[in-house]
């Protein structure tokens, strides 16, 4: 059972992540000059930096959305400029996907003015306050890891798997 302390501030660390990023997304996209990706473009961009050569029905898999979804956002990003698809070698049926350099460029912009932007902001805490920021980082991340598992453990086994 969680008491109201602890129900309080789990809804105050929610509305403070998605409030840093809405303005870190908003102000950073300005700062680049072009309006920012959907999210569900970024997220998929995202999965194919820290996995290339992942599969289209991976990419489905792992994101949790249906594959004509994922097979859209992928159609989307190629035709930006984002994403390579190339047909795998053993089986022609499946198509691997890898980041452009367009899109290596355009990952490392953003996180350089990102960075920079928390930068500034970080510098204008006073020094005790910085510190629990960047204390929190870690904490931040175990956090995210945390809800990853809980989500893949909620998933039902999927029949056709082995």
């Amino acid at each position: 059972m969680t008491d109201d302390a602890t129900a309080g501030a789990a809804e105050a660390l929610g509305r403070a992540v998605a409030d840093l990023h809405r303005v870190l997304r908003r102000s950073t996209s300005r700062r680049i000059g072009r309006p920012p990706l959907p999210d569900a473009q970024v997220e998929v961009l995202r999965l194919v930096e820290r996995c290339p050569e992942i599969s289209v029905k991976e990419t489905a898999e792992r994101l949790h959305t249906a594959a004509n979804t994922v097979s859209t956002l992928v159609g989307d990003l190629a035709g930006a400029g984002l994403l390579e698809r190339t047909r795998d070698p053993e089986n022609r049926r499946v198509v691997r996907l890898r980041l452009t350099p367009a899109a290596h460029v355009r990952i490392g912009e953003y996180v350089a003015h990102r960075r920079d932007l928390l930068l500034d902001a970080l510098h204008r805490l006073d020094e005790p306050a910085r510190r629990d920021v960047v204390r929190a980082a870690g904490q931040l991340h175990r956090l995210a890891d945390l809800l990853t598992d809980q989500e893949r453990a909620a998933q039902p086994a999927d029949p056709a798997r082995p």
